[in-house]
């Protein structure tokens, strides 16, 4: 009982801190946070549960031929990817279809893509931990934390995080064939990094360091490809929220001074803790949201810009409502 508690806290504690930067990056609208716990147990529960009943039985096959040793890992490189993957993509294709409003941006898509990915990571780690140290006892369970929880922490995530981006993609283009073909881009790319980890992996002990270095740069190669893309879409975002909100002073929706912190994270996070130490904390809260709030009109304006649809107009000027009242009590 002791080792499976201390495994589940390894597995825990550098999630959570992936998890809270995950969750800082996202900084010109937050995603509900109940949106986000519901894609971490997708992860953590179902999508575990369903991945590890598909790929027992779709690796008899490769265990009967090749024996367990090839058959493992034929079954890591070529089995545990599209399957887990595709099931981890579920809860996204959900989101795309039950809560697409949620799907502002790219950045929406890699951050909720990441969420299942980090919620799969967690258990999955869990189950590695307690199997290694049965195996080879205290020193290997302390290696294997180090490299599956710190090393590979954000693998997961990184995998879903493509699969979601091509889903957000999808979601926010007006053409037929890049919604068709971004979301099946994005989990293309997701099972093909997963596919090249695991298979680097599976083979690194047979051929040496150069695979492991492989393995690595696979890993972290992806991070920083996804920390591009995230700055790149932070860069897209604030244009959107400068543009589209630009009309919105002569129309009285905001003063100068508002729109002019709405329009840099710096101006927003400065404004908001003068608020907090003059007004208090539920001040503090309503500067947040407003400013939340600022950021999803520019939103709306862009879909509707964009697709043209009728419930982005009607948001439009709901929010405008709001975010009217939520000025003047700042003011």
């Amino acid at each position: 009982m002791e080792i499976f508690i201390l495994s589940v806290i390894a597995a825990i504690l550098p999630a959570l801190f992936f998890i809270s930067i995950i969750y800082w990056v996202d900084r010109y609208e937050k995603e509900p946070a109940w949106l986000l716990s519901a894609a971490f147990l997708w992860g953590a529960i179902p999508s575990i549960i369903l991945a590890f009943v598909v790929n027992t039985i779709s690796s008899l096959v490769p265990y009967f031929v090749f024996g367990p040793g090839i058959g493992e890992a034929i079954a890591a490189s070529f089995i545990a990817p599209p399957v887990e993957e595709s099931i981890k993509g579920l809860a996204l294709v959900g989101i795309f279809f039950l809560w697409r409003q949620e799907l502002d941006s790219p950045l929406d898509g890699i951050i909720y893509g990441a969420m299942v990915g980090m919620g799969f990571a967690v258990i999955e780690n869990v189950y590695y931990f307690l199997n290694v140290y049965a195996e080879g006892g205290p020193e290997a369970w302390g290696v294997n934390i180090f490299i599956r929880a710190f090393i590979f922490g954000l693998n997961h995530s990184l995998f879903t995080s493509m699969t979601g981006l091509g889903i957000a993609l999808a979601r926010l283009s007006h053409r037929t064939v890049a919604r068709v073909t971004a979301p099946i881009v994005g989990w293309s790319a997701a099972v093909f990094l997963h596919f090249v980890h695991n298979f680097t992996a599976s083979v690194a002990a047979a051929v040496g360091p150069i695979v492991c270095l492989a393995t690595l740069f696979n890993a972290w190669g992806g991070v920083f490809l996804i920390l591009l893309i995230i700055i790149w879409a932070l860069w897209q975002e604030q244009l959107w929220i400068r543009r589209y909100l630009a009309d919105e002073v002569q129309r009285g929706t905001l003063t100068a001074d508002q729109y002019a912190n709405a329009c840099s994270g710096f101006k927003r996070a400065g404004h908001s803790t003068r608020v907090l130490f003059n007004r208090g904390p539920v001040a503090y809260y309503r500067s947040v949201h407003f400013y939340y709030r600022c950021s999803e009109l520019a939103y709306k304006k862009h879909h509707f810009a964009t697709l043209k649809d009728a419930k982005s107009d009607q948001l439009t000027e709901k929010l405008r409502g709001e975010i009217a009242r939520l000025g003047t009590s700042l003011t």
